[in-house]
C-alpha cells in the first residue's frame, strides 16, 4: 500500500494581489508537510479590499470537481472551507462535507471583522453560513463572526471569562466539537485566542500581544496552522499556541516594515519557523 502524507481539500478563493485565502493556505500547510488540494471558488486579480479588481466566479466548477474526486476515490484527511460568495457555494461546501464523513471538517466562517459583517454578507448568507457551521468538527470564527452566529451584539467592552465561555459553549451546542475564537479582548487577559473542546469540557486561552494594525489573510493563516498542527498530532492547546505564535510573528514582521494592510502578512521569510522545533507552552486554562 502506498503511503502518503496528510491531504486537505481547501474550498477557498484565490487572489493575485494581497496574501489571503489560498495564497496563504497553500504555502503554510505545505511547509507543515500537508498537501493542499485547492477547490477554488473564485479567481481574483486582487482581493476585495482593493479599490478595484477583476474576478471570475467558479461556483460551477465546485460540483464537477467533487464528482471527479469521488470517481477517483480520492481520500482527504480534512475538508476546510473559508470565505463563501453565495448560498450556492455553501451548498457545494456542504456536499463536500457529506461526501467525506470521516474527514476532519473545518469551517472558518468568514463573514466580517471589527464588529461588522462584510458588505457581501446578507442576512440570508449569514444564516446559510450558520448551517455550514452545524456540520463542522472545528470552527474558527473571530469575535465578530462569533457574535453573528449567536445573534449577539458585538461586545463594546472587554469580555469576562464567564461570558466568553458561554459563547464558546453555545457555539459548540450548534453541533461542532471544537470552537476557537480569535481576537477576543478579555477583561483579565487582554487580547486572546480562546478555545473549547466539547468532548473533554476543557477551555483554553492563548495571550496575544497587541499590534495596532490589521492585515488581510490573518484568519486564513491562523486556521491553516491550527489544521496543520492537529493533523500532525498536536493537542488543541498546542495547535492553538502554534497558530497564534506563527501568526503573531508574521504580524510583527509585517508591521515593522509598515506594509499596507491590503498586501497581507509577510509570511515568505517566516515559513522556516513552521518546519523547526518550537517549545510551545504559552497556553493556559481559561
Amino acid at each position: 500500500m502506498m503511503l502518503r502524507g496528510k491531504r486537505v481539500a481547501a474550498i477557498q478563493d484565490i487572489s493575485g494581489l494581497g496574501r489571503c485565502s489560498l495564497t496563504v493556505i497553500i504555502p503554510v500547510l505545505s511547509a507543515m508537510g500537508v498537501q493542499v488540494c485547492p477547490v477554488p471558488t473564485a479567481v481574483l486579480s486582487a482581493h476585495t479590499g482593493y479599490d478595484e479588481f477583476v474576478m471570475r466566479d467558479l461556483t460551477d466548477y465546485m460540483k464537477p470537481a467533487l464528482e471527479h474526486y469521488r470517481r477517483m476515490k480520492t481520500e482527504f484527511d480534512c475538508i476546510y472551507s473559508g470565505f463563501m460568495a453565495s448560498e450556492e457555494q455553501i451548498d457545494h461546501a456542504l456536499d463536500f462535507f457529506r461526501a467525506y464523513p470521516g474527514s476532519l471538517k473545518v469551517v472558518d466562517p468568514v463573514m466580517g471583522d471589527g464588529g461588522k459583517a462584510y458588505a457581501t454578507y446578507t442576512k440570508e448568507l449569514c444564516r446559510k453560513m450558520g448551517e455550514l457551521v452545524t456540520v463542522a468538527d472545528i470552527i474558527t470564527p473571530n469575535l465578530t463572526e462569533a457574535a453573528i452566529l449567536l445573534g449577539e451584539e458585538y461586545p463594546s467592552a472587554p469580555m469576562m471569562n464567564t461570558q466568553i465561555k458561554s459563547w464558546l459553549v453555545r457555539l459548540s451546542d450548534k453541533g461542532t466539537r471544537t470552537v476557537v475564537i480569535t481576537s477576543a479582548e478579555l477583561a483579565n487577559g487582554g487580547m486572546s485566542t480562546v478555545g473549547f473542546d466539547r468532548e473533554s469540557g476543557s477551555f483554553w486561552r492563548i495571550g496575544n500581544d497587541y499590534v495596532p494594525a490589521h492585515y488581510s489573510g490573518t484568519g486564513d493563516m491562523f486556521a491553516s496552522v491550527l489544521i496543520g498542527g492537529l493533523l500532525k498530532g498536536d493537542s488543541l492547546p498546542i495547535a492553538m499556541n502554534r497558530a497564534s505564535a506563527f501568526t503573531e510573528l508574521c504580524i510583527k514582521t509585517t508591521f515593522s516594515y509598515q506594509v499596507p494592510w491590503t498586501e497581507g502578512l509577510m509570511l515568505e521569510g517566516q515559513l522556516p519557523w513552521l518546519t523547526g522545533y518550537q517549545e510551545l507552552s504559552d497556553y493556559r486554562k481559561l
